[in-house]
């Protein structure tokens, strides 16, 4: 069985509407079809915080290859020309002995990155030691907004500076709480590891691919809890805005399946698998 979704938070409350008017079919099947509509609606939730939460690194992991590229021997910048931020972001570089601050200020009217609309601030802070295989980062936020999503939380990542395949990789431990404008909540708990494993070195940040596995934990304000684990690697080419390639598995009480993001192209089609067979289209926003 083949079904589309793509469900805002308006569009999700007139499917629950039209679902309680039309009740044609037996109370089971009623139940079981709601009760699916509320767990594919928290899947697309879900698929949001994936969009944030990839840009962000993006941005987080852009910020501290340029900062380090721009040190030279003495351990003073250069400048921040070499970050490929819009000029309506500030960067601002705290240095003492062998420790950074980088403060990536998106402002508080709204700044556009890559196609999205950000708000407030991202630090990283770290000691810095060019000849570590690896540096322990942290990040954390700043009244910031994505879109119309209200972040708050921190991050540790583990900056490994090549892996067992030579690639630099990243590994995140993620700790945050998304809120959606209708009050509509969510946090994230779990490990993300992202290889780079195209374009880095080529100063150019167009060409960057990685490739993102882990798992996570999503928990959700109405009580319901997701597991995530990453099945075949997440596809992420920073000039998409969403993953190209890879799934997910998805488990709830009562409920479980696969999210695909597709063959590897550049759009906003992904399909959800339920375990009885159902599979919808979605549509990612």
């Amino acid at each position: 069985m083949m079904r589309k979704l793509n469900l805002t938070k308006q569009v999700f409350m007139g499917i629950m509407a039209f679902s309680v008017l039309t009740f044609s079919c037996s109370e089971n099947e009623a139940v079981d079809n709601l009760e699916q509509e509320v767990d594919a609606s928290e899947i697309v939730m879900s698929a949001e915080i994936d969009v944030a939460s990839e840009t962000m690194d993006d941005i987080a992991i852009d910020a501290y290859e340029a900062q380090e590229a721009s040190e030279n021997v003495s351990g003073r910048t250069t400048g921040s020309e070499s970050y490929t931020l819009p000029g309506c972001v500030t960067v601002t570089v705290v240095a003492e002995l062998n420790s950074r601050e980088i403060t990536v200020d998106f402002g508080t009217e709204g700044c556009e990155v890559r196609g999205n609309i950000l708000k407030g601030k991202i630090i990283l802070s770290y000691e810095r030691n060019p000849d570590a295989q690896q540096i322990s980062i942290s990040k954390s936020l700043e009244d910031f907004y994505f879109n119309d999503l209200n972040i708050l939380g921190s991050k540790t990542i583990l900056r490994q500076r090549s892996n067992d395949s030579g690639n630099p990789q990243f590994t995140k431990t993620v700790d945050i709480t998304v809120i959606w404008p209708d009050g509509s909540e969510a946090s994230r708990n779990g490990i993300k590891v992202r290889e780079w494993i195209e374009g880095h070195g080529s100063g150019v940040w167009s060409d960057n691919v990685f490739e993102v596995t882990g798992n996570w934990t999503s928990n959700f304000k109405n009580g319901n809890v997701h597991t995530y684990e990453v099945v075949i690697p997440l596809r992420r080419e920073v000039v998409c805005k969403f993953f190209v390639q890879g799934s997910i598995d998805v488990e709830r009480t009562n409920f479980a399946g696969v999210f695909d993001y597709g063959d590897g192209n550049c759009d906003n089609q992904a399909t959800f698998t339920f375990d009885d067979g159902t599979v919808r289209d979605v549509i990612l926003n």
